[in-house]
């Protein structure tokens, strides 16, 4: 969960490589370094705490090189510290940056340290740079010591390499971490992302698991991981630096609430016009795959899990189709009974996610799957080139650590499936237009509640001082009610949780007083009745109530209650439209608090460590 730069050029790589982590600071901000080379050998400049910080130190000693490397660090072993953040260095020879978990470090350390290798950190990361120093000075050829390296190495990891012996080289490896080379005029550079290299090229080459990048002067080339020279197409990346931008807002979180009605509209496009579903299948899962499907496993990790499960709601209520929801880090460590002709569907923000990706590929060698589709937001992602399919959710780089307008994107995403699936099962377009309907109206409703931002900014001065906070629904609106809970306690730091209304009774109630807010998502539908009842159980109980309600659903404002109202909306989407004031709310609370909204503590966007 770490982010990592690398640049060779004819001009100064310093200010490129701060920018870099900058913009890749959302993948870790514990702390953060840069080194580069020139005539007085390695030259390292290291920081506790976010780029800035480190920006501000390699400033004041005027790093100028051609050649470098830098690392944004969320910390796995060892604690933030300036002596555990990367580069990390072997006998003023070798600098390296490392992404990813090295699972056999304790061994090869111990062994390393019987061989007279010091170690100064905590990290499984200086492990390999020593074990490099090692097999180099055994095989007296960089490449090849590289490659004796790695295949000692257990675990996940994005390796970037500097040579003092050789100033206009660069080496990477790739295995189970992201990483890509950008591909400039007489320059090349490596990151973990896209957005870090925006402001000098848009051409990249997205390498696969195993690849070793060799960047020598002006040129570069690609072996596998059978040691065979291999050709990558370059891509042309439409992402532009306005993107990957604040803009006018404070916060990308902000930002990327308000870009939901855009976003919805782009995942939209080309698959629905007017009210009829233009899919008939999804990549390689054609309309036949698609009739035969009886069962779905939906695996996936936080916010993605919640959407998962808002989509079970609906695959069950629209087909005839039995649904199932895992937590991807718990799939992994279970004997999964897989029925006959089931899909595998795995949902991924960043199609990175190390747990997510590592279930994927053991249902993959499971061969008991239908097929395997990824939803994901990432077209060049790991997760989108191992699925037999993908369905790209169009939500534009998602910068804030608390996802937002990725979750929103993904369940619209979900019931494009939902639908495609109820289609190859044979229902008619007269059947669909309804609903279909209803997600072609979804962003304009999406944008109605972007007005109650006021509303639900008077409403959040209540939560400022509390340390906990529940939040209920019924239905599909159980996941959503999670799904606020998990936004909260990101970003503002309040313990909350989600639960159905209807367990209120069998535990929850025991913590409900008068200092405990309690959020419900109160939609116009079939439960609302009950959830009524719930509701007055708490208001019964001395609780305090932040009701989300739509317009016509009778629920009258009363003493103990607050109330925002919404406008009506189609009940197949009315969960979309549903999660945004609760977002709201969570970005009010935490700026109201004065915590970090787009970097809270603890946390990276992209988790790819298991």
């Amino acid at each position: 969960m770490c982010g990592i730069i690398a640049a060779l050029a004819q001009r100064n790589v310093t200010p490129i490589l701060v920018e870099g982590l900058h913009r890749m600071e959302y993948r870790g901000y514990d702390s953060a370094g840069v080194a580069v080379l020139n005539g007085a050998g390695i030259e390292r400049v290291r920081a506790k705490g976010k780029v800035a910080v480190l920006e501000q130190a390699v400033a004041e000693r005027e790093l100028e090189s051609h050649i470098g490397i830098g690392h944004t660090r969320w910390a796995t072993h060892g604690e933030p510290s300036e002596v555990n953040a990367h580069p990390h260095n072997s006998n003023d020879r070798f600098s390296l940056v490392h992404n990813g978990i090295i699972e056999n470090y304790a061994e090869l350390r111990d062994e390393l340290r019987g061989q007279g290798y010091e170690f100064l950190s905590e990290t499984d990361t200086e492990v390999v740079v020593h074990l490099l120093h090692r097999e180099v000075k055994k095989a007296g050829d960089l490449l090849q010591g590289v490659r004796n390296a790695v295949a000692e190495l257990r675990g996940a990891y994005a390796i970037a390499i500097m040579d003092c012996e050789e100033p206009q080289r660069l080496v990477a490896v790739r295995r189970g971490s992201p990483l890509l080379l950008g591909v400039g005029i007489g320059e090349h550079f490596l990151a973990s992302d896209t957005a870090a290299l925006i402001p000098v090229t848009q051409r990249f080459v997205y390498l696969e698991d195993g690849d070793l990048v060799d960047i020598q002067g002006q040129q570069y080339s690609i072996e596998d991981e059978t040691g065979e020279r291999i050709e990558r197409p370059v891509q042309e990346s439409k992402l532009s630096v306005s993107a990957v931008d604040k803009g006018p807002y404070k916060h990308f979180m902000l930002k990327e609430i308000y870009e939901q009605p855009t976003s919805v509209r782009h995942t939209l496009r080309g698959r629905v016009e007017g009210n009829r579903l233009l899919m008939d299948g999804i990549g390689k899962l054609d309309a036949q795959t698609l009739a035969g499907v009886e069962n779905i496993h939906f695996v996936a990790c936080g916010t993605s899990y919640h959407a998962a499960a808002v989509a079970r709601y609906w695959i069950e209520q629209m087909t005839d189709i039995c649904c199932s929801v895992e937590v991807a880090s718990e799939y992994r460590y279970r004997q999964v009974r897989v029925p006959k002709n089931t899909l595998y569907v795995t949902i991924s923000q960043s199609g990175e996610t190390a747990d997510s990706l590592a279930a994927m590929e053991e249902a993959i060698e499971g061969g008991q799957y239908l097929a395997t589709l990824a939803i994901c937001n990432v077209a060049e992602s790991t997760m989108t080139r191992v699925a037999d399919a993908s369905l790209l959710t169009v939500a534009g780089p998602e910068i804030g650590v608390a996802s937002t307008k990725a979750f929103t994107t993904q369940l619209v995403a979900l019931q494009l499936l939902t639908l495609t699936i109820r289609k190859a099962k044979g229902a008619s377009d007269e059947e669909l237009a309804p609903l279909v309907e209803a997600l072609q109206q979804t962003p304009d409703l999406i944008q109605e509640v972007l007005g109650l931002y006021t509303r639900i900014e008077q409403m959040a001065e209540d939560f400022v001082e509390k340390s906990d906070t529940i939040f209920l629904g019924r239905g599909p609106y159980f996941p959503i009610a999670l799904e606020g809970a998990l936004k909260l306690k990101e970003i503002s730091y309040i313990h909350a949780e989600g639960y159905p209304a209807g367990e209120l009774k069998h535990g929850p109630l025991a913590l409900v007083d008068s200092e405990t807010p309690v959020v419900a998502v109160a939609p116009n539908d079939s439960l609302l009745e009950k959830l009524k009842s719930n509701l007055e159980e708490v208001r019964t109980r001395g609780g305090r109530l932040y009701v989300i309600a739509e317009e016509g659903g009778d629920i009258p404002p009363t003493e103990g209650m607050k109330l925002v109202r919404m406008n009506h909306c189609p009940e197949s989407v009315a969960p979309i439209v549903f999660t945004v004031p609760l977002q709201l709310l969570s970005y009010h609370v935490a700026v109201m608090r004065g915590t970090d909204v787009d970097q809270p503590r603890n946390l990276a966007k992209s988790v790819t460590v298991e």
